[in-house]
């Protein structure tokens, strides 16, 4: 009689192998594709953008909006956060991270789709964001932001990739706050008036710390699963409590940017309106039983960027 064949040790959750007694698969569709480019998320490509061209305006002698640059950068600034997105899809899932994952499940870690494929996906909007940013170069002639968009691209990969990501090691706030919080809005600025006033960057210190604050939820939320597969979050550094008091700080400093802002820009009051969907957010925070309510404090808090960021910039305008 043949000897049995060994089966060979696959990693990651058995469950999402396949197997003779596990179902088949279901085929991807546009939904899961969507889903993979985390929507909640994209709010924070916008706020940078919106606050970034409202102090362009404001630091333009003439007080020109510059439509068509600002449009480009908000496609570069949401191209590298999807490609951020299905990066990470990508590397958490061949590196059986999301095995343990609370939140929506991800594509490559579902075992329905080639992990290259979705690969393929982050680098073709890499690429987007890199095109775009390469005709905002050549329209203002700032070549040596070639050197920041690459930067930028680099840090995107790197955040889950390789074989020493950062995000892996408590370093991930300080990436959303200096690119999507400096980089992205003073960047934004910079190509529509070649200067940079401090209204710029006190909003984008504000901007930054929303980034950071939604990261923050994320990673309370799955802070137990990233333990267990060894991903050594900023939330698995500190524990839970001094990440909701952080996560609370970081809230509250922005709408305090606001307030200081509106002794000079009567409009920027306007902004606390973001408390609506933040202050809700802070609640859940503090008050959730299940790990599963913080993907709506994620979501709240994700929204309430670009509300404040709109009001902000209206104010600058105005």
């Amino acid at each position: 009689m043949a000897k049995a064949k060994q089966s060979k040790n696959v990693p990651g959750n058995p469950a999402k192998r396949g197997g003779p007694s596990s179902p088949a698969p279901k085929p991807v569709t546009v939904g899961d594709w969507i889903g993979a480019a985390r929507l909640r998320t994209l709010p924070l490509a916008v706020t940078p953008v919106v606050i970034g061209t409202g102090a362009a305006v404001l630091a333009d002698a003439d007080r020109v909006f510059h439509w068509v640059l600002a449009l480009c950068c908000l496609v570069v600034a949401v191209a590298l956060q999807i490609g951020v997105n299905f990066a990470n899809d990508y590397s958490d899932g061949v590196k059986g991270t999301d095995d343990f994952r609370v939140g929506p499940a991800r594509l490559t870690a579902s075992g329905r789709i080639p992990a290259q494929r979705v690969l393929y996906v982050a680098l073709a909007f890499f690429a987007l964001a890199a095109l775009v940013g390469l005709a905002i170069v050549i329209r203002t002639q700032q070549w040596w932001m070639l050197a920041v968009g690459a930067v930028c691209i680099v840090a995107a990969w790197f955040y889950t990739g390789g074989r020493r990501p950062y995000g892996y090691n408590a370093l991930g706030e300080v990436f959303v706050f200096v690119f999507f919080g400096l980089v992205a809005t003073l960047g934004t600025t910079w190509v529509q008036a070649f200067y940079l006033p401090q209204e710029a960057w006190f909003g984008a210190v504000a901007a930054g710390f929303f980034a950071c604050a939604v990261l923050l939820a994320n990673n309370l939320r799955d802070i137990d699963q990233d333990r267990q597969a060894g991903k050594r979050t900023l939330s698995v550094v500190i524990g839970p409590l001094a990440t909701k008091i952080l996560y609370t700080v970081l809230v509250l400093a922005a709408f305090g940017i606001a307030g200081w802002l509106a002794l000079f820009y009567p409009f920027a009051w306007l902004s606390f309106f973001a408390l609506l969907a933040a202050g809700p957010a802070i609640v859940i925070v503090w008050a959730h039983r299940t790990p599963r309510e913080l993907i709506t404090a994620l979501a709240l808090t994700s929204i309430s960027s670009p509300i404040y960021g709109i009001f902000l910039a209206w104010a600058f305008v105005g």
